[in-house]
Parts: structure tokens; C-alpha cells; sequence
């Protein structure tokens, strides 16, 4: 690695000449991606059971594909790595680690909760891919107009863009990072190792009470990473929710007699977060809704100043092939696997389009995927359309929420394809291979660590926020609010208000005065999950946050790097120690 200087670095681009810049799709290039996104969708998989939240892979997977192929191909004598190339690689990469997007750690497992067990590989496997598939082609046929043909930005997008160009100007820069990903990723594992099977970290805690209320330390560098990721602000909201849900309301649910817990248990983790998780859960929804809606409202707003867009998007045969046999598969689907009607199958396909209009544009301004937005969207949709139909309203808007969360991520990809000249075609066909690999990876990797869902789920193991959202939100339109306890539907009532408040707080406020202004996504989150591991992003976000107010140099460079690099070491060790 010491050999590829900048120099060499800049002679490796597409500058090269006419042979490099036309070496786009080629076998290395497309096989490296589908590696990389073998490897980093289980870590996506692995957080988002923990956690929620996943991780964009691009970045990650054009580091690690730069600094494979460029001193090998030195060193071979192969063709010079070209920045299409690196392309190709984080578009496929990127869509293999994105499958969770289909509801691999949301919908799905809420279905496999209510129904009693999880679907078989195949049939698991054949569903991801069909969801994520429709989203390809709904992303292919909004490309033109969102790309091509409006101002829209995509932040991440640009990002990965900016990135490339910033490899192939500064080799050595890049191998910098990449060594500070790959020690991160190598400290992360030993660390879990040496924590697993040769001396356990103590799990400290202020007290016995403390400890079953989940106040305990968890030594995650997982956590850590994420914590550094998501910023400040949320990791105080995450810091605020654990003290009022965990450190306030749960202690006096005990001591009135509203929840039952054991004495002699170790956790009063389960017991509890079956109240929390109502006030939690409607926080999240209305913030998530609200700050939605306004974003729609400001862009309609923007766009009507701008005198609006009057071109179509594009179209020809082969996106409208493709388009026309993914609708076919996920209504087929939808209809053999778990006996929906056909016509709310049929539904699904045009809500989804809709929707991946909508979260396409939020994404273009924000770079934040309304993910968990648009799947309450579908439900409620689908709810009013098929009352008292849980699985109906699971899988009909895993279809359409999933999809258009696909085409919204996915759309990052051909926003960075279009900046350094990639030919969208092409891209499309690396998508298509990601969501193959994707989805069997990711189904194989989902079975092994939740092969019972009714009770490994909801606990400090596992507390799968996601899930617990999309299964209370289907049972409430399923049921209705009967089956809640009054003092639930109250805490959700206040719930409600603050999410809606707080959303409405943060789109008017100027940044600067919104640090200690919770947002109601990280304020709900923390009900749903352990106190610990709340506490434990937090303590990311503040060492991030020192990070960039004492060592900016040094945090603007790596700390991307770091927090990738502790993500990606546990939730791979935390995957492969299911079969050790």
C-alpha cells in the first residue's frame, strides 16, 4: 500500500484515456460489488434487529474495492482501477447491503410474530427479492425526471460522488481511511472475542434496581459507532427518552401496579417496554408523519415558485418490461404466500409509486429516507382499505412501503453515476445483481439469528424497534384500541401532541438552536429499546462530537471510517458467532 502514491492515483482515472473511461461493467468490477455486498448486508441486517437503523454501504465499499484492485492491478499488471468501475462496485454493493429496505427486520418479523413462526428460506428469499425488485424498476423510471431534469441534490448521493473523485485525486488519502476502517473493523472483532470467550467486559450498573431497569453498561463498539454516525442532537434525544421512558415512567408503572414484573428476574426489560412501546411508537409515527408532510408541503411550495416541471418522466420498452414483470411477481407473491385478495395486491403497486415519488423527493432535498414514514403511510392506506386484516395490512404495505424506500435509496446510486458520466443502464444491472445476492444473503443471515421470533424478540437481546412498530400499528388497526390499557392510550394521546410538536420545532427552527431540542424519532426510539443501549449511542455521539470540536482535521477525515469500520467488526462477528 505504500507504493500508490497520488500520483499514480490521478493516472488510474477515468483520465486515463478512451479505453479506461469505456471500462464500466466489467466482471471484476461487478463481482468485487457482489462480494462486498455479501459481507456488508449482514451488518445491516444485524442493526437493524438491535437498533432500527442500517448503514449506507457505499462509501465503505469503495474504500475497500480502491484499495483491493489498485495495487493489485499494479503489482498484475491489469488494467488500472477506473472511477466507472469503482461505480459499478458501491451501486451493486450498495443495493445488496440496502435489502433490509424490503422488511427484512421490520414488516417480516412482525409477521412472523403474530403468525407463530418465520417463512422458509425460499420463500423468504423469493419475497425480499420481489420487494426490492419492484423498487429497481420504480427508481429506473423516476430517474429522468429526478435526476436528469430537476435541482434535486441527493446529498448521499453527491457524497459517494464527491468521494470517488476524491480517491482517484488522493490515493493515498484514501488508503489512509481504508486503514483506519480495516484497524477499527479488526479491533472491533477482537475486542468481542477477547469479551466473549476470554474474559467478559463487567456489566456495570448503579444498582440492582438499575440493572433490571436496563441502566446497566453495555460495551458495544457497534453501538458506539452508530452513536458517532447519527450525530449529537440524536444521541441527547436517545439520552433524554431512556432517563424519562426507562429512568421516570417505568419505575412508576411498578409502583402502581400497572405493569407486573418478577422480582427475581434478571430484566424487567419485557414486561415494561409492552406498555412503553405504545407512547413510543405513536411518538415516532406522528413525528415521522408530520415532519413528512411538511417536507411535502415546503417542496410543493418550491417547486410552485419555480414554475413547476412540466416534462414526463422517462420511459421506453425495457423499463417498462421490467417494470410490468416486477408488479406481476409481487402481486403473484403477495397473493400465494400469504393469501391477500387480489385487488388490495393490485393496490400495492400503485401506492408504492406514489409513495417512491414522494420519498424520492424528501431524500433528493434531505438525504434522509423517510423509511419508517412511508411504512405507516402503507398501513394506514391499507388499513382503511382492508379493516381487521393484520397480515393484509403487513405485507401490502411491505410492498409498497418497501419498494419505495428501495427506489428512494437506489436513486443515491444514480445520482453519483450521473455525476462522474456512469451510463444508467449499466447501473441498473448492478442493482439487479445486489438485490440477488442481497436477498439471499440477508434471508439466510436473518433465519440463523432469529429462528424464533415470538421469543427471542422485544428483549434487550434483541429489541427490534422496527418490528415492534410495524406489528403495534397492525394490530391497532386490526383490533382497534380495545386490547390497550387506559393508561397506555393516555400516555399515547401525550405521545401524540409532542411527536407532532417536536416535528413541527424542528423544520422551523434554524439548526444551531435545535442541539438540545430532541427530534420525536430518537425520543420515541429510546422507549422501545434498552436504556443501555440508548446511553451507549450517546456516549458515540458525545466522542464524535469532542472529536470534531478538538480534532476537526482529524474527525473530517476518519471518523467516517471509524464508526464504519466498528459497525461492520461486530455485527460480522455477532453473524458468525450463531454457528461457533
Amino acid at each position: 500500500m505504500a507504493g500508490i502514491d497520488d500520483s499514480f492515483a490521478v493516472r488510474s482515472g477515468p483520465n486515463l484515456g478512451p479505453e479506461a473511461a469505456q471500462r464500466e461493467l466489467t466482471p471484476r468490477a461487478l463481482a468485487t460489488g457482489l462480494v462486498l455486498g455479501a459481507l456488508l448486508a449482514p451488518c445491516n441486517v444485524y442493526s437493524g434487529l438491535k437498533i432500527g437503523w442500517s448503514f449506507n454501504m457505499s462509501i465503505t465499499a469503495l474504500l475497500l474495492a480502491f484499495a483491493f484492485w489498485v495495487p493489485l492491478a499494479r503489482l498484475l499488471r491489469l488494467p488500472a482501477w477506473g472511477m466507472l468501475e469503482s461505480n459499478i462496485n458501491q451501486t451493486a454493493a450498495s443495493a445488496a447491503a440496502a435489502i433490509t429496505s424490503s422488511g427484512l427486520v421490520a414488516p417480516i418479523p412482525a409477521l412472523a410474530v403474530l403468525t407463530g413462526g418465520n417463512l422458509p428460506l425460499g420463500m423468504l428469499t423469493a419475497w425480499v427479492f420481489s420487494v426490492s425488485f419492484l423498487g429497481i424498476w420504480i427508481g429506473w423510471y423516476l430517474r429522468p425526471r429526478l435526476i436528469e431534469k430537476s435541482n434535486l441534490v441527493f446529498p448521499a448521493g453527491m457524497a459517494t460522488a464527491e468521494t470517488m473523485r476524491d480517491m482517484f485525486a488522493h490515493g493515498r488519502e484514501a488508503m489512509k481511511r481504508v486503514a483506519v476502517l480495516m484497524s477499527a473493523l479488526a479491533a472491533a472483532v477482537v475486542f468481542n472475542v477477547a469479551d466473549k470467550l476470554v474474559w467478559a467486559v463487567p456489566r456495570l450498573a448503579p444498582s440492582a434496581a438499575a440493572s433490571k431497569l436496563t441502566f446497566v453498561f453495555d460495551p458495544s463498539l457497534l453501538l458506539l459507532g452508530f452513536g458517532g454516525i447519527i450525530g449529537l442532537r440524536a444521541g441527547l434525544g436517545l439520552l433524554f427518552g431512556a432517563l424519562i421512558a426507562w429512568g421516570l415512567i417505568a419505575p412508576a408503572l411498578i409502583a402502581h401496579g400497572i405493569v407486573a414484573v418478577s422480582q427475581d428476574g434478571a430484566s424487567w426489560f419485557q414486561p415494561l417496554v409492552g406498555w412503553l412501546l405504545w407512547p413510543g411508537v405513536t411518538m415516532m409515527v406522528m413525528a415521522s408523519l408530520t415532519s413528512f408532510g411538511v417536507s411535502l408541503l415546503d417542496s410543493a411550495r418550491r417547486r410552485g415558485h419555480a414554475g413547476g416541471s412540466k416534462t414526463a418522466p422517462g420511459s421506453g420498452r425495457m423499463q417498462f418490461a421490467g417494470f410490468v414483470l416486477a408488479a406481476a411477481i409481487a402481486v403473484a407473491l403477495q397473493i400465494v404466500l400469504f393469501g391477500v385478495h387480489w385487488t388490495m395486491a393490485l393496490m400495492a403497486i400503485p401506492i408504492a409509486f406514489v409513495l417512491a415519488t414522494v420519498a424520492a423527493r424528501v431524500v433528493g432535498e434531505t438525504s434522509v429516507a423517510p423509511i419508517g414514514a412511508i411504512g405507516k403511510v402503507s398501513q394506514l392506506s391499507f388499513g382503511a382499505m382492508a379493516p381487521g386484516q393484520p397480515i393484509t395490512n403487513l405485507m401490502t404495505a411491505n410492498v409498497a412501503g418497501g419498494a419505495a424506500g428501495q427506489a428512494a435509496d437506489l436513486l443515491n446510486d444514480f445520482r453519483a453515476g450521473h455525476e462522474v458520466g456512469a451510463r444508467p443502464g449499466r447501473q441498473v444491472v448492478a442493482q439487479c445483481a445486489g438485490i440477488v445476492v442481497g436477498s439471499v444473503v440477508s434471508s439466510f443471515v436473518y433465519l440463523a439469528l432469529i429462528p424464533d421470533p415470538g421469543t427471542q424478540l422485544f428483549t434487550p437481546e434483541w429489541p427490534a424497534p422496527a418490528v415492534a412498530t410495524w406489528k403495534a400499528v397492525a394490530e391497532t388497526l386490526g383490533d382497534g384500541l380495545s386490547g390497550i390499557v387506559t393508561s397506555a392510550l393516555m400516555a399515547m394521546a401525550a405521545a401524540a401532541v409532542l411527536g407532532v410538536v417536536l416535528a413541527l420545532v424542528e423544520r422551523r427552527l434554524p439548526p444551531r438552536h435545535l442541539l438540545f431540542v430532541p427530534s420525536g424519532a430518537s425520543l420515541g426510539l429510546a422507549f422501545v429499546i434498552p436504556a443501555s443501549t440508548s446511553l451507549m449511542l450517546f456516549a458515540g455521539a458525545a466522542l464524535a462530537s469532542l472529536a470534531h470540536r478538538f480534532a476537526p482535521e482529524w474527525a473530517g477525515r476518519f471518523l467516517l471510517s471509524v464508526a464504519a469500520g466498528l459497525v461492520a467488526g461486530e455485527s460480522l462477528f455477532g453473524v458468525v458467532s450463531v454457528w461457533f
